[in-house]
């Protein structure tokens, strides 16, 4: 199976793109989107938010990291996907699954749903401006209040000149929340003649069995579940049991050091950053690490990244008392 790292605002930053793809299990990353609105943003821009292409587009361990660009206008979006592979993108990937109110009232991400034709619009003056041998693949949802419109986005971004089409199973509308509606993927894939990425609600090996039994996908897009258990990845590709605890807690505790190592990120971001993702575990993965809970709720109101560490490397949290 194929299996690709989400692009998540805040969540899969460029330490955590570097430790999740060091598994080798990953096919591809894709960057946090670049949202372009007028005129071409200029290259210290690019190198911030996707730093692989100062490294020949890929991670530490060889991952391509796509860059994500997200914009209502094809020109602006075109221009900026040809610039930013002249900085050396392995792929572009369009983003018209933004459900943030922000995005969406400045008629971009999702919102786009709500105009096919303006996706079809987008994917193809990005795909010409795009040399051939570089990738153009766009990442949909549903719908936007419902989901009368998917086949009619698939084939919007087929029809553009996507490469492949990565579709998270829901709607705007439903934001997050559960069910991600995997089924109607498979009328999607019996649609376009592309490759399309099953996207949404993958927690564990056996979300992923459901997902392409009932879709027929043979790829999935990792993005919560790759955050709320960093193993799920490689158990998906090889079968592998679930990390030993401490193997997580060596995880959290060499992100935090390669978020140190940037400038500008001072130790308030980095305890922020360690608190959202060890919520993602204790949420989503206590049955394979129960330590997760509550090592959280002894880590939450602390403020010295210090102690913070102190708490991962002891990794058993304490016991109550009687």
């Amino acid at each position: 199976m194929r299996l690709i790292l989400a692009p998540m605002e805040g969540l899969t930053d460029p330490p955590a793109r570097r430790l999740l793809t060091a598994t080798g299990a990953f096919e591809r990353a894709v960057c946090e989107f670049v949202r372009v609105s007028r005129g071409l943003l200029p290259p210290h821009v690019w190198y911030r938010l996707c730093p692989e292409l100062l490294t020949g587009g890929r991670t530490d361990s060889g991952t391509p990291v796509y860059v994500q660009i997200m914009g209502p206008e094809p020109a602006v979006t075109a221009d900026n996907a040809a610039f930013v592979a002249s900085l050396g993108a392995p792929g572009i990937d369009l983003n018209f699954g933004c459900p943030s109110k922000t995005v969406n009232r400045r008629a971009a991400g999702a919102s786009l749903l709500r105009t096919p034709d303006r996706i079809a619009a987008i994917v193809a003056a990005t795909r010409n401006a795009v040399p051939d041998h570089i990738p153009v693949t766009a990442k949909v949802r549903l719908g936007y209040e419902d989901t009368s419109q998917h086949l009619e986005i698939a084939l919007a971004a087929r029809d553009g000149g996507a490469d492949e089409l990565v579709v998270h199973a829901r709607t705007r509308a439903d934001g997050y929340r559960p069910p991600a509606r995997w089924p109607l993927l498979d009328g999607i894939r019996q649609a376009v003649d592309i490759p399309v990425i099953a996207n949404g609600e993958i927690w564990t090996p056996q979300d992923w069995r459901e997902c392409a039994r009932v879709s027929g996908c043979e790829a999935a897009m990792l993005g919560r579940g790759a955050i709320a258990r960093p193993d799920l990845a490689l158990r998906l590709k090889t079968g592998a049991p679930p990390w030993p605890w401490e193997q997580v807690c060596t995880l959290l505790l060499h992100y935090d050091s390669l978020l140190g190592s940037q400038d500008g990120c001072v130790p308030a971001i980095r305890g922020g950053r360690l608190k959202q993702w060890l919520t993602f575990i204790a949420r989503h993965a206590c049955h394979d690490w129960h330590q997760a809970r509550p090592l959280f709720e002894r880590i939450r109101p602390e403020r010295d990244i210090t102690t913070i560490r102190a708490m991962l490397e002891d990794r058993e949290p304490a016991q109550s008392a009687p």
